[in-house]
C-alpha cells in the first residue's frame, strides 16, 4: 500500500510566491493542504489543518516570523515547520533552528531541490543546505564555549545592544515593541535575538529572558 502524501501548509505573504511553490508541489507523493499570507492566518491554518510539514516564510505581516515559529510549535505540535526565505545568512538560519524550525531553505533552490528537501524532512532528515549546516554548527560550539565563561557571568558574551533587547524581551516586550523603544526595525531586533540565543545556548526567548532575570536578581 503506497504512503499516504505529505500534507504541506505554505504560510508566506506574496501570492506569487505561493503560486510558484503550489505548482513545485504537484507531485504524486505530496498534497497541499492550505495557504496563508499572515503570521495569524498561519496560525489558524496550521491549527485546523495540521499539516506534515509548514513551509513558512519569516518576513510576514501581523508578528515576527520567530514569534510565529514559537506559537506554530504550540499549535501544530506534530508538524515539521521549515524556513524558505531569501536570506541565506547562517545568523538568520541558527535563530530559525533555535526557535524550533526543523529546517532552513531559500527561494533561489530549485524545484527538484525543493521536493527532494520535503520527503528527507518527512524521512527524519534536516532540510538544510550541507555547507550552510555545517557553518551553524561551528557557529554554535563556539557560542557553547561562550555560554558560562570562566568568570561565572552568563551573559558575559552579550553584547551591550543585545542586553538592551534581552531586557525588554524579558519584560514582555514583542520585536515589534523592542524596536520602538530602542529605534530599531523588528527585523533587527529579531536578528539581535537571535545572536542572545545563540550566545546564551538556549532554545528560545522565554529561556533567555528567564536567565536574564535569574543574573538580575542576584
Amino acid at each position: 500500500m503506497n504512503a499516504d502524501p505529505i500534507r504541506i501548509l505554505i504560510v508566506d505573504d506574496h501570492p506569487l510566491v505561493r503560486d510558484a511553490i503550489r505548482r513545485t508541489l504537484a507531485a504524486p507523493d505530496m498534497t497541499l493542504v492550505g495557504e496563508a499570507g499572515s503570521g495569524p492566518e498561519g496560525l489558524a491554518a496550521a491549527a485546523a489543518l495540521r499539516p506534515d510539514i509548514i513551509l513558512l516564510d519569516l518576513n510576514l505581516p501581523g508578528m515576527s516570523g520567530h514569534e510565529l515559529l514559537r506559537d506554530l510549535r504550540s499549535s501544530a505540535p506534530a508538524a515539521r515547520i521549515v524556513v524558505l526565505t531569501a536570506s541565506s545568512l547562517a545568523a538568520d538560519a541558527e535563530a530559525a533552528i533555535l526557535a524550533g524550525a526543523s529546517g532552513y531553505l531559500t527561494k533561489d533552490m530549485a524545484a527538484d531541490a525543493l521536493r527532494r528537501a520535503i520527503r528527507g524532512l518527512q524521512a527524519g532528515q534536516l532540510a538544510m543546505p550541507r555547507a550552510l549546516a555545517a557553518e551553524i554548527m561551528g557557529r554554535l560550539a563556539i557560542a557553547a564555549r561562550r555560554a558560562v565563561p570562566a568568570d561565572g557571568d552568563a551573559l558575559a558574551a552579550v553584547s551591550p545592544r543585545e542586553r538592551e533587547v534581552l531586557r525588554l524581551a524579558a519584560e514582555g516586550l514583542t520585536n515589534r515593541g523592542i524596536g520602538a523603544v530602542l529605534g530599531l526595525s523588528p527585523r533587527t531586533v529579531e536578528r539581535h535575538m537571535g545572536s542572545v540565543l545563540a550566545k546564551l545556548g538556549v532554545p528560545n526567548r522565554a529561556a533567555a529572558a528567564r536567565l536574564w532575570q535569574e543574573v538580575s536578581s542576584r
